[in-house]
């Protein structure tokens, strides 16, 4: 490679950390390469080290060529760096390289990365710490960059590099799109002169609101991947960098120009980056390759508490009240959802709200409401509990509506520019403020204690933007905000030992790898009872556990016996939610529902320890959507099922799913409406569908 010199390979599995220099040995670059490919066998290439720390100080000379406004990467404050050490540590099972450079004088920064064994991933993050004198202020801070893509292409590898994101919006969560490098334009000029960026993010406490804190480069013809989740409940940014023939991807915190960030350092002061999940792999699947990345959520699921060790189905009666819970309405919901195989019982939003007001304007007092509830949670909670159920309660914790006292509490709320910071008709606790963390201990941690909830539901329904006032600037207000309102949790989780969480933000708007790993579970999406709710669940597999997609299923008195099926099968996709109707169905309504609660039940431990194929044409349209899915989950040689949803359209006679290599062929069980026509051919499963608008689940075993 043209420049670069090796510094040292670091096997981590089936993958080689390799550090890299330039021939002064002064800046480090990091690769991360599949140690299955020869390590020789890399191309040398006009290009230059690119640093695996990506810091850049005001005040400090920007990067060339068209740079500013577009990128801070590769500046100053990174070019006056210099390796000091590295140093490497194991214990029980884990790895730890540390690389420190230094500006002598003035800061130097620790790259930490860390590998479990087993693990198909690494976890990065960075330190920064001023060893100066005088204050100095940061306006960008990454968490990783891998430098020296495409090491097994020619040149720039025209044609041959894909960028891989997914977008993000309300009820429409986790579009994949795959671009060509060349249409984002970070193919080099005839000269190595000028930056090629393209950066994307999110700006705001909604962190997948616009994007996932997600991104993948492939080599698509030699069949690697690389990619990178950010662990980030507030903005951050992800950056596909070239200058000339290779190629870089970083990412963290957002930036000044991107997130409004900057952040001042006193003398000795520290700071440390969000933490970056990180993988590669010779793989020509997609799949296959973001599966290692949300596999680290099953280092959470290992702390998770004993009740959640086997996936139990949930009853939330969102669906089933719509925001007006009562001990009168749960009581009767009790009766008909009694012995029917639910661990948890969720009391959603309303439960506080006083009469005529909405429950969406009412947060932040959180008094039992005495119309609702006239003698209190007790003999409410208590049915629950006699019904075998854990009960579960809704909360906003962060958040206060217009109609709450709460609202006019205005010197513990966020402001902007000194003003009130309101959207339309919420406002936000400053979570920083120790006043507000005794308010929401004694409202939220109180109330769970007194009535004795073993799972929490923790909303959050709106976004701060830019940030807030209060510190260096609007950026860092957002991240002091949100990093105390991550405590506030982690204080939950200690004072109530064993609780359930849930991480719910309309829907799916905060569904990144830090909160995740805080949490059992997560509420998938808004989307109740939309049609394209196994769309957006097959999507999910990509980004999220699905051992952690709460999807919820919510029947309704007229629905058909298909409807029902195509709603349970939903499920399977992730976590079983059930919703709606319930005091109202038919026994052969409730028989396709206690069937399905079965068929879940069974395919649960493949939910939790399997990797997802997806089958199907391209879903142009999730509100219309057109053509059919299939999904097939498995654990190689052991178990697996599948699920096929059909949409609008003319379909094919027969779909032909292809069953991956290790998934067993012997169809154990059918969850569908009615009989089915299906088989296996070929190591291809065979199904003849009917109409539109229907599902279908088989189960697989190797007996």
């Amino acid at each position: 490679m043209y420049g670069i010199k090796i510094l040292k390979d670091y096997p981590l599995g089936d993958m080689v950390a390799r550090y890299v220099t330039d021939g002064e040995e002064k800046q480090v670059g990091l690769m991360l390469l599949p140690a299955d490919l020869p390590l020789e066998k890399l191309y040398e290439k006009e290009e230059a080290v690119d640093a695996l720390v990506q810091v850049k100080l005001t005040g400090d000379i920007y990067n060339e060529a068209y740079a500013l406004g577009n990128s801070m990467r590769n500046g100053e404050s990174v070019r006056r760096l210099a390796l000091r050490e590295q140093r490497m540590s194991q214990e029980s099972g884990k790895l730890v390289i540390e690389t420190v450079m230094e500006a002598p004088g003035k800061y130097e920064v620790t790259h930490t990365l860390s590998w479990r064994q087993g693990d198909p991933y690494v976890r990065i993050f960075c330190t920064l710490k001023n060893t100066g004198e005088e204050p100095l202020t940061m306006e960008m801070f990454e968490s990783f960059s891998l430098g020296n893509l495409s090491p097994y292409q020619e040149g720039d590898g025209h044609e041959q590099m894909f960028v891989y994101r997914a977008r993000s919006v309300w009820s429409q969560e986790g579009r994949m799109e795959r671009i060509p490098v060349e249409d984002l334009q970070l193919e080099p000029a005839w000269d190595p002169h000028a930056v090629r960026c393209e950066k994307f993010g999110q700006v705001g406490s909604m962190p997948v609101n616009r994007f996932f804190p997600f991104a993948a480069l492939e080599d698509a013809e030699h069949h690697v991947f690389w990619g990178a989740q950010i662990a980030h409940n507030a903005s951050w940014q992800m950056e596909i960098y070239r200058k000339d023939e290779g190629l870089a991807l970083s990412g963290g915190l957002a930036d000044r120009d991107f997130g409004h960030w900057m952040k001042t350092l006193a003398a000795g002061e520290r700071c440390e980056t969000p933490e970056a999940i990180v993988s590669a792999a010779h793989t020509d699947s997609l799949d296959i390759f973001t599966e290692r990345l949300t596999r680290a959520a099953l280092e959470g699921l290992e702390k998770a508490p004993e009740s959640e060790r086997n996936l139990p189905v949930l009853f939330n009666e969102y669906c089933t009240t719509w925001g007006n819970p009562s001990h009168e309405n749960i009581q009767e919901i009790l009766q008909h959802i009694r012995g029917k195989g639910f661990q948890y019982f969720v009391i959603d939003c309303g439960w506080y709200k006083e009469e005529g007001i909405p429950w969406d304007i009412s947060m932040g007092d959180y008094e039992v409401s005495k119309q609702l509830f006239p003698e209190g949670l007790e003999k409410t909670v208590q049915a629950i509990k006699d019904a075998g159920m854990v009960p579960g309660l809704w909360f906003e914790i962060e958040n206060v509506g217009r109609a709450a006292r709460a609202y006019q509490m205005e010197e513990h709320l966020l402001h902007k520019d000194g003003a009130v910071l309101t959207s339309y008709f919420r406002r936000f606790w400053d979570m920083r403020d120790p006043w507000v963390q005794e308010y929401l201990a004694e409202k939220v941690i109180g109330t769970l204690k007194k009535y004795g909830f073993g799972y929490m539901k923790i909303d959050y329904n709106e976004t701060i933007g830019m940030g807030c006032d209060g510190a260096e600037s609007l950026g860092e207000g957002l991240r002091q905000n949100m990093e105390a309102s991550t405590d506030f949790i982690e204080k939950v989780k200690r004072e109530i030992p064993g609780i359930v969480l849930e991480n719910c933000s309309s829907g799916g708007h905060r569904l990144e790898p830090g909160l995740m790993g805080r949490m059992s579970m997560a509420s998938f999406s808004d989307a109740h009872e939309c049609p394209e709710i196994p769309i957006i669940a097959a999507n999910l597999h990509r980004l999220i556990h699905p051992a952690q997609s709460q999807i919820w299923a919510v029947i309704r008195q007229e629905d058909t016996i298909k409807r029902i099926v195509y709603s349970v099968a939903n499920t399977f996709l992730g976590r079983m939610c059930i919703s709606g109707d319930v005091t109202n169905l038919s026994e052969e309504q409730w028989r396709a529902i206690d069937d399905g609660i079965a068929f879940y039940h069974k395919i649960a431990p493949v939910i939790k320890n399997g990797v997802s194929f997806r089958f199907g044409p391209k879903i142009k349209s999730l509100r219309h959507p057109r053509g059919w899915q299939g999904v097939v989950r498995m654990r190689a040689g052991m178990d697996a099922y599948v699920t096929v949803h059909t949409f609008e359209s003319e379909l094919p006679e027969v779909i032909g799913i292809p069953l991956p290599e290790g998934c067993p062929e012997n169809m154990a069980e059918i969850y569908a409406a009615g009989e089915t026509d299906l088989w296996i051919e070929d190591r291809v499963l065979k199904y003849r569908p009917k109409e539109n608008w229907e599902a279908m689940a088989v189960r697989l075993t190797g007996r």
